[in-house]
């Protein structure tokens, strides 16, 4: 008997345009819940693994596809360090009621997908930096990619009063923070910043040009021993050529889950690099500072790791 439908794979064309275009926002996501950038690195590349071997033909919004495939690795990666106790992340915030089944994790299904608007998506990450690593994966998978919470609790491996309980607790937290004076002006901002990560991530020029002001200015802090210090460029084009040199293809961008603040960290071989600053006004980047003093940066390696050195 044959098959009643055959899997088709992704062509090598197809695989590298979808790392290219889904890669920096999915290693952001990854890390958002993690906390380390080796850990977020290696859930996506696992991610693409999946998608690589996965049917192709099937899947309708690849982002979407990647995201859920994403989620439910960091959340493997997640109770596997909490049944180990380590401490590469605040493994206090995991909030789990109940003894874990033994069932195992859930195939990934392909039908797992929506399709989500750049708002949707900026809209959301804001919401769940206000969550705890179990609130976020239940309330993506549940609230917003529709999985019922039976399929949600056989790939946690818990009771579904956990993650009724976990989705809960999810939306209190997100209808209290609705209530605050937040700017409202924190979803565009956040827009910019994941289109700033993209465009530097992928070496778009021309994108990142347009998320400039025209008269933006971006300083550097290298440390009070070098020279350096204190360099100021003006102009969108020059900023954006020096930002592409120092940051362009080979680094590593993530948004600062801790800071409420428009801060991107940029890894270099798993290592932190630098932390840039932006201000942001009306849309657009008004002024950026660069952080790659060695001794600055030691505030972010505690909070996040990495090596020192450039």
């Amino acid at each position: 008997m044959t098959d009643r439908h055959a899997v088709v794979r992704a062509t090598e064309a197809e695989f590298v345009a979808a790392w290219r275009a889904h890669r920096p926002y999915l290693v952001n996501l990854a890390f958002g819940m993690l906390r380390d950038i080796g850990a977020a690195e290696d859930a996506v590349q696992e991610a693409f693994a999946r998608f690589a071997d996965g049917d192709y033909a099937s899947i309708q919004d690849e982002r979407a596809w990647l995201i859920v495939v994403t989620s439910r690795i960091c959340l493997d990666q997640i109770n596997s360090a909490r049944r180990r106790r380590e401490r590469a992340f605040d493994t206090g915030t995991i909030e789990f009621a109940g003894e874990p089944t033994t069932r195992a994790p859930a195939a990934v299904d392909p039908a797992d997908r929506v399709t989500l608007d750049d708002e949707v998506r900026s809209a959301l990450l804001i919401m769940l930096d206000r969550l705890t690593p179990a609130e976020r994966v239940v309330f993506v998978l549940h609230d917003v990619f529709r999985t019922p919470f039976d399929e949600i609790a056989e790939t946690i491996g818990r009771p579904v009063a956990t993650t009724r309980q976990l989705a809960r607790r999810a939306r209190l937290k997100i209808e209290s923070r609705t209530s605050d004076a937040a700017p409202p002006d924190t979803v565009q901002q956040r827009q910019v910043v994941d289109r700033f990560i993209e465009a530097t991530s992928t070496g778009d020029v021309s994108a990142l040009v347009s998320l400039l002001a025209p008269d933006v200015w971006g300083i550097v802090d290298l440390g009070p021993a070098d020279r350096r210090t204190g360099t100021t460029n003006h102009g969108a084009r020059k900023v954006g050529r020096n930002l592409m040199r120092w940051f362009g293809r080979t680094r590593t961008m993530v948004v600062d889950p801790a800071s409420d603040a428009c801060e991107i960290l940029a890894y270099l071989d798993r290592e932190l690099y630098a932390v840039i600053q932006l201000d942001i006004e009306a849309g657009a980047v008004r002024s950026l500072h660069v952080i790659a003093d060695q001794a600055q940066l030691a505030a972010w390696r505690e909070r996040f790791g990495g090596a020192e050195g450039i």
